[in-house]
């Protein structure tokens, strides 16, 4: 499942990522060096949790490989693009879930951008109408099979910290996908809308962390984005992001994916704000198994209004 149409910009990124290092316009580097992504890991621990530090790209080059086929069985097959971190050493694993009438290359920059910090990502192509319910069991199964044979992606891959991320419906086909087992280390929810009748009750049978990192609902407001904290029992907790707009939470918009780079929804100060923020998350679970270190990075945006209304339960 492809999307024949996309930005000449967006081109021109994938272009430069075969050179193999991903090269974000406008973004600048860490000068942080490790070696591995364990020495990564454990400076980042050692150190203050600054969200600042995650808007700039990682220490790692990207290998970006497209139009990659998972064939989970004969009769299902699915493109992802893979993001691949250079460090030799096993590493998560982040998998995207775009949202509704939307794709995998709405989700091309946080998905480097996230490689870049030493996590393996793959922006995956799901049925863009749903059915959610169905695409959340598609999930699954999709991370059921990694987990079995990890080789399909890459060796290096650590399937017991496998982390899941949806934007809008995309988040509750990521929801169900954890309500039915699939072997996630948790979920990353991008302003997250509901939808299945039965989404309350899945929600309730989810038992890994999660965080939820939502647009300003004064300016956008995804449909029933109250359900996941509500239903959720424990283990998760949730940010706004001032000024940002649904669409903030992809990058590059799928808007701006079919119109040349344009969108006037969004800003690429909101859009690197929220891949900010969901590193500084990804990095958290993967490290530690909850998001303590990423809830303590957004101290300082809190402080200053950028961040509200945060809760945690």
């Amino acid at each position: 499942m492809t999307i024949l149409k996309r930005s000449t910009w967006v081109l021109i990124v994938w272009l430069t990522l075969a050179g193999g290092c991903a090269r974000q316009p406008g973004i600048g580097q860490t000068s942080l060096k490790p070696k591995t992504t364990a020495e990564l890991r454990g400076y980042l621990l050692d150190h203050k949790a600054d969200l600042d530090l995650f808007r700039l790209r990682g220490p790692f080059a990207v290998d970006a490989r497209t139009n990659h086929e998972i064939r989970v069985s004969p009769a299902e097959r699915f493109d992802a693009d893979l993001f691949l971190s250079a460090p030799h050493e096993k590493a998560p694993l982040v998998i995207f879930v775009h949202g509704y009438d939307s794709s995998k290359e709405a989700h091309a920059n946080q998905a480097m951008h996230v490689a870049s910090w030493g996590m393996h990502s793959l922006t995956l192509q799901l049925p863009r109408h749903g059915p959610w319910v169905g695409n959340g069991r598609i999930l699954a199964n999709i991370v059921r099979f990694i987990a079995r044979s990890p080789q399909v992606i890459d060796s290096r891959i650590d399937v017991g910290r496998i982390i899941l991320i949806g934007h809008s419906f995309g988040a509750s086909a990521v929801a169900i996908a954890m309500a039915e087992g699939a072997p996630a280390a948790g979920g990353i929810f991008l302003d997250p809308a509901a939808v299945g009748r039965n989404l309350p009750q899945l929600l309730q049978k989810i038992t890994r962390p999660v965080m939820v990192l939502g647009a300003d609902d004064e300016i956008s407001s995804a449909r029933n984005r109250d359900y996941f904290y509500r239903y959720i029992r424990s283990g998760v907790a949730e940010v706004s992001i001032r000024d940002a707009t649904h669409e903030d939470a992809q990058y590059p918009s799928e808007h701006a994916v079919q119109n040349f780079g344009l969108d006037p929804h969004t800003t690429e100060e909101l859009q690197l704000t929220f891949a900010a923020a969901l590193t500084s998350a990804a990095v958290s679970l993967s490290a530690t198994g909850a998001f303590d270190y990423a809830w303590a990075s957004f101290g300082p945006v809190l402080a200053s209004g950028k961040f509200f209304g945060a809760k945690k339960k």
